[in-house]
C-alpha cells in the first residue's frame, strides 16, 4: 500500500521541540490547537507529535501576530482563506487538464472529419458557372 502521507506531514516533534523550532512556548501550541490554528497528531500514548508542515504553520502565525500585529482571529482567518485559496488552485488544475484533454479530442475528431472528405478537385472556368435566375 503506498504511503498517501508527505514527508513534510509526518509527525516528528513533541510539543517542546516544536516549540523550540518554533521559536514559542509550548503553552503556546497548546493555545493555538484549541483554537484549531494547528492540529498537531497523537501517539499512541496521546502525546502531541508536530510535523514540519505544522511547524511551518507555526512560524506563520508567530509572524502575522508578532510582526504583522493581526491578531488570532485575523490569523484563523487568513489560514482560512489560504486553504480555500489552495482549494481552488487545485481544482482549476484539474479543469485545465480536462480541457486539454477535451481540446486534444477535439482535434483528433475535426481530423477525422477532415480526413473523410473527398479530395477532388474539379476545375472551373471564371464564370462557366451562372447563377440560375428562378423561373416565374
Amino acid at each position: 500500500m503506498k504511503n498517501t502521507r508527505s514527508n513534510k506531514d509526518r509527525p516528528l516533534y513533541m510539543i517542546s521541540v516544536a516549540a523550540q523550532l518554533a521559536g514559542m512556548h509550548p503553552q503556546t501550541l497548546r493555545i493555538y490547537e484549541r483554537k484549531q490554528l494547528v492540529r498537531p497528531q497523537r501517539s499512541g500514548g496521546n502525546t502531541r507529535l508536530y510535523s514540519d508542515a505544522d511547524i511551518d504553520r507555526l512560524r506563520l502565525i508567530q509572524h502575522l501576530t508578532q510582526e504583522e500585529g493581526i491578531n488570532l482571529a485575523g490569523v484563523m482567518r487568513i489560514i482560512e482563506l489560504q486553504g480555500e485559496l489552495e482549494r481552488v488552485r487545485e481544482e482549476m488544475a484539474k479543469l485545465q487538464a480536462v480541457e486539454e484533454h477535451m481540446e486534444r479530442r477535439i482535434a483528433e475528431e475535426a481530423e477525422k472529419v477532415h480526413r473523410s472528405y473527398k479530395a477532388e478537385i474539379v476545375m472551373v472556368r471564371r464564370g462557366a458557372l451562372a447563377p440560375r435566375l428562378p423561373r416565374g
